[in-house]
């Protein structure tokens, strides 16, 4: 009798051991979890519809061009901001045109969870064109960009 006690309880101990070893697997669902910037682009005659960019080229300012968008025909890209800096300078070609878009902004850091870690949101993002080839974009700034759900910018050319 002692001896089936004996194992009935270290058997018990065992599995209480096994099962309270064991952690919930931690994955972040939110992907990306800092934003990118959203640009869409229109015509400029009929401001209503969508029109792609034939042979666009993205690049950063003393960059390679992003490899995406090289030589590629799009209504939208998603492009990244730098994080450690105030201000992000791409260099937008339509294959014959170069537009420099500068982006400022302020970066703040913020705790998401222990799976995902820290986001960079971009609070007060002004936006400025020396419209070569892109016609006028809109807005001209954001209070925050905190998500890549919708188009943040509309290029118009």
């Amino acid at each position: 009798m002692k001896n089936s006690i004996y194992k009935i309880t270290v058997v018990l101990v065992i599995g209480l051991l096994i099962n309270t070893s064991c952690t919930k697997d931690d994955f972040c669902l939110q992907n990306p979890v800092t934003p990118n910037l959203v640009l869409r682009f229109y015509d400029d005659t009929n401001k209503e519809s969508t029109k792609d960019v034939s042979t666009l080229y993205v690049w950063a300012e003393g960059k390679d061009t992003i490899a995406d968008f090289n030589g590629t025909s799009l209504d939208s890209i998603y492009i990244p901001l730098n994080s450690l800096t105030t201000e992000t300078v791409y260099k937008l070609s339509n294959g014959t045109d170069v537009d420099t878009f500068t982006i400022t902004y302020t970066p703040k850091e913020e705790y998401v969870s222990r799976s995902c870690g820290y986001k960079i949101t971009f609070n007060d993002v002004t936006f400025y064109s020396d419209n070569t080839w892109i016609k006028e974009f809109t807005p001209s700034t954001l209070t925050t960009l905190d998500n890549q759900n919708t188009a943040h910018v509309q290029i118009f050319h």
